[in-house]
């Protein structure tokens, strides 16, 4: 087994019948049950192409696709990293991650991450719900997107704002630039996303076993072969906005994973920015909204592009 990719598995005669985590643990050993029950409700583990629960039975003939996702390091550990911090009070604070950026630790990026720049200004005050990875993570986004993120420096921010997020009442808006020119000058993206079945590690429009995705779109400026847009996330799925402009035919320029095979290697990666964030403060209940300047590569990009 390769941790990172997917696996596929033809059940038995002798086996019909057998609990999937009972199948998995059996034919794949090393690892326990809990461990398959756990990667089954993360939705790593299809059925015939389908998500099931982890007490459904196998029958002689079935096809198990198994995904196991690299393993987490145990603990994120401080590094002093210089941090644009665009607000700060004793629950949260408000980042202006650069494009580059890894969020949290994973394999391949054990250091230099936003997490463990913020445990060493934190001093480890940051919110424990999601581990020790993850610590004072509200939200996340990626690698190549630039912009601002929140960060919960204690439980009780942390719960209140991840209800917000959950509520939709929660404001994100980004900015990007998508190939070619959009229909609309405004819409809305109601797709659900789930994992790719036919690259594991990509996420994909999906009626099977996709999640609730809603994504809405504004376009500001035109230009010969692109377009600068806005989107206002209502959901906030992995992916969401390079997944469903792609999926309109209008996937964001420099995105190596949904973009064109020819990347445009001068932008490094996707050209999307985090431009505001809004919520109300979980002590206060005050409103409080931030935005940060478009940063230096999409200005420059933006600068370069023909007028229409």
């Amino acid at each position: 087994m390769t941790f990172g990719e997917t696996t596929y598995f033809s059940v038995a005669p002798e086996q019909e019948g057998m609990r999937i985590d009972q199948f998995l643990m059996e034919t794949v050993p090393g690892q326990t049950r809990s461990f398959f029950q756990k990667r089954i409700e993360n939705g790593d583990v299809l059925l015939n192409g389908k998500p099931i629960s982890k007490s459904a039975r196998i029958k002689s003939g079935d096809e198990v696709e198994l995904f196991l996702p690299e393993p987490v390091l145990d603990c994120a550990q401080p590094e002093e990293i210089p941090l644009d911090i665009c607000y700060e009070d004793e629950d949260l604070l408000i980042v202006n991650k650069p494009k580059g950026m890894v969020v949290h630790p994973a394999p391949g990026n054990r250091t230099g991450t936003l997490v463990n720049g913020l445990l060493f200004h934190c001093q480890g005050h940051l919110s424990g719900i999601n581990g020790v990875i993850r610590p004072g993570i509200v939200h996340r986004i990626d690698k190549d997107t630039s912009g601002l993120l929140i960060v919960a420096k204690n439980d009780y921010a942390h719960q209140h704002l991840a209800a917000q997020i959950q509520a939709h009442s929660f404001t994100r808006e980004y900015e990007a630039v998508v190939y070619g020119t959009m229909k609309e000058e405004s819409g809305t993206i109601d797709a659900p996303i789930g994992r790719s079945k036919l690259d594991r590690k990509k996420m994909a429009v999906t009626s099977d076993h996709g999640r609730n995705a809603v994504t809405h779109y504004e376009v500001l400026q035109e230009f010969q072969d692109f377009s600068h847009i806005c989107c206002r996330l209502e959901t906030g799925r992995t992916h969401q906005i390079r997944v469903h402009m792609a999926y309109l035919g209008h996937p964001i320029a420099g995105d190596p994973v949904y973009g064109p095979k020819k990347v445009i290697r001068s932008l490094a990666g996707q050209c999307l920015h985090a431009k505001t964030i809004g919520f109300v403060h979980p002590r206060t209940h005050a409103y409080l909204e931030f935005t940060s300047e478009l940063p230096d590569y999409f200005v420059r990009f933006l600068a370069g592009l023909p007028q229409k």
